[in-house]
Order: C-alpha cells, then structure tokens, then sequence
C-alpha cells in the first residue's frame, strides 16, 4: 500500500518475527545469532540470513535505517552509532586518498573539524565555500573533486540551501552529493527525492525526538549503501539494538512533534521580531508546506547581558544539543561551533551574542513568555 507521510512514521517495521507477533517491535538485545549446524551459518553469506552478528545488521537497526530511508523516499538505509559517524560513513562511500571535497562553508562545528581535521589523515582535501553563488561552486571544482557537501537547513544560522541548484551542478560535472537533512527532516525536506545521492541524519536529534538516544542514519540508493554498510561494519560504526529501538519508537511520532514544534519556532520568530531588544533573528521562510523549521537562532547583539538572558530563562534549558520535546537553548559560540576559527565564525555571523533555541512542544504562550521575561532581565 503507498501510505501518506504521517502513516509512514507509524508502520514502517519489516522484521516482525512469524510467530508471537508483537504489536510494538521487540528489542533484539543480542549481541549474535544462533544457528543449528554450520550449513545454516553458512546460508548467511550465501545471502539467505538476515542476521549472524549484530555489529553486521539487527532487525532494530535495519528497522532504524529502513524507516527513515523510506520517510526520505530513499531505497536503503543504514543506521549508525552517531550523527558523525554516518557522515563519515558516507563521505569515506564516495570519496578516497587524493579526492576533493567542495563543502558549505556555515555548517556543524563538528562536522567542520573532521572536514578540516580528520579527513586529512585519509589523504582527503576539503574546500570551504559560500555555497550562495552557483559559479563561486562551479570555480572551487577540481578534477579531482568527489563530492559537493552541505546541509539542507543550516546550522546555526538556518540558510536553506539549494538542493536543486547544487544537484544540477554536481551532474553536470559527475558528482555526488550529500546533505545533512538534520535540522528540516523529511518532515519539512526530502533531498533525496530532489535528486541528492546521500542524505544522513543526527537521529540522536528529530529521528529520536526525547534526547534519550545518541544515534545516525544514512540513506541513499543500493548501490552507495551497499559501501555504507561495509564501512559501517568494517570501521566498528553500529549502532546498538536498544538505541535503535529508542529511535524507531521516536520516529512514530516524528510527524506529530515536528507540526507541533514547527509552529512554536514561527510564533516565537514573529515575537522576537517585533522586540527591540533582539538584534536579528534567523528564522527561513517558505521552507515547505508544513513550515519553515523547529529552530529560532536570535543575536542578543549589545541590548542584553548574555549571562544574565541565560541565567533568567527559568524552566527553558540550556543544552549543548537540540530537538528534544522540552524547549531548549544553546550558544553556538561556546559549544556546537567552539572548535571553527575565530575569523571564520565571524565571517559567517556567528557572533558572541548569538543564541540557538530548540523549540519543544509546550504551548507556545508559555515559551514566548518565558523568553520575554529573561529578554526584559537582561536588558542594558
């Protein structure tokens, strides 16, 4: 049956046992399978087994890839043990010793340092550019370039990037793509159907949904995931069976939260416009039909005192994360983007008075009121 994407988010579970079929999925919390004599062992590499270890598949964590690669419109998924080590997964898919890699320039502090860093112990180059101006793109293209890198919303300054522009490029000159679809979901974008060739997911964040969870997801066609799948067996990248659970169990109510959440963030964007006290605001516009986003990031500029805003937010928490159902704040500057460089930092607007918030679920009267009352505490 072709289902709608909120019936997506519910029955997306392939690897219900035959017999004493459970209504939720159970927890497959093994570290291997059994077998009844060594030709029975052998039929998993013959490809008629599903599972034979779990660092190698589990019916929770192929639950995990398969249901977000289906919600991306994807044919296969892989889960993994973070958000970075998906992307790493599917960077080292595409790309090897002497590869370039074009990438956005205002991404994740962490994905910038094993861009910046790491990468280079594989022998990858990696060029940071704007990612605003198709031919600034197009001159940063080598002969050796793999791979265009960058995220459908970003973080934390919230530009929506141009899938279809970048994938028309990336064709043109036989490249691959991938975009970190973290901040809209699938909820809000589908790179993937827009042409993409990876999409990965921080599942520790939306896919998972309660900050409960620290886990990643990489989707793609069959092809690409079947390399994914390798080096996420071969590089130790798995995740475990209770934290895939904890994320499936998320992903049912993806739809739900995200509408939810996706209206706070705009009631509290069109409320901090309208305050003096606030800088700017960075909140995008006409991102999809149901919405713009579940994040707000606010510059607090020279009108507030940034430890006072902080320590007066009462029951808003301040976390070094996102996406959790309890409204949250963080500070970019300090933690998500304390290892790029200070000149790059400024550069892209990521200034010291730059606050991130997470908008959560609680009724939007009671978060606005909140963050007027630590706004009016902290003016100077």
């Amino acid at each position: 049956m072709t289902f709608k994407f909120n019936t997506k988010t519910v029955h997306f579970q392939k690897k219900s046992e035959e017999k004493n079929v459970s209504k939720s999925q159970p927890i497959y919390q093994t570290s291997a399978f059994s077998f009844k004599d060594l030709d029975d062992m052998e039929d998993f590499f013959r490809g008629n087994k599903e599972f034979l270890y779990t660092r190698y598949s589990n019916p929770n964590t192929e639950d995990l890839g398969q249901g977000v690669a289906q919600l991306e419109g994807a044919p296969k998924g892989v889960a993994t043990s973070s958000g970075m080590s998906a992307i790493l997964v599917g960077v080292l898919s595409v790309v090897g010793h002497g590869d370039h890699i074009v990438a956005s320039e205002d991404i994740y502090g962490g994905t910038y340092q094993l861009f910046a860093n790491e990468l280079k112990e594989f022998g990858i180059e990696v060029s940071f550019i704007s990612m605003n101006n198709l031919l600034e793109i197009e001159q940063a293209i080598k002969e050796n370039t793999k791979l265009l890198y960058s995220e459908s919303i970003t973080n934390p300054l919230l530009r929506v990037e141009d899938i279809d522009g970048l994938v028309t490029l990336a064709k043109k000159f036989n490249l691959k793509t991938m975009f970190d679809n973290t901040f809209a979901t699938p909820f809000l974008i589908k790179p993937y159907e827009l042409g993409a060739d990876l999409v990965v997911h921080s599942a520790t964040k939306y896919i998972g949904g309660h900050s409960d969870v620290t886990a990643g997801v990489l989707v793609g066609d069959e092809t690409i995931m079947a390399k994914a799948k390798s080096k996420v067996v071969n590089l130790g990248c798995n995740l475990s069976p209770f934290e895939a659970w904890l994320a499936c169990r998320g992903l049912k109510t993806l739809a739900v939260r995200m509408s939810c959440q996706v209206k706070n963030a705009q009631a509290l964007a069109d409320y901090l416009r309208n305050n003096e006290s606030i800088k700017k605001v960075y909140y995008p516009t006409t991102v999809s039909e149901n919405g713009n986003g579940a994040i707000v990031t606010i510059d607090l500029g020279e009108k507030c005192d940034l430890n006072l805003f902080f320590q007066s937010l009462n029951w808003i928490k301040i976390v070094p994360t996102l996406a959790g159902v309890e409204t949250s704040v963080t500070y970019p500057v300090g933690t998500s983007h304390r290892s790029v460089p200070d000149s790059i930092r400024s550069k892209l607007g990521i200034t010291k008075g730059l606050v991130r918030v997470s908008l959560g679920i609680e009724d939007s009267e009671d978060i606005i009121q909140a963050f007027s009352e630590a706004i009016e505490k902290a003016k100077v």
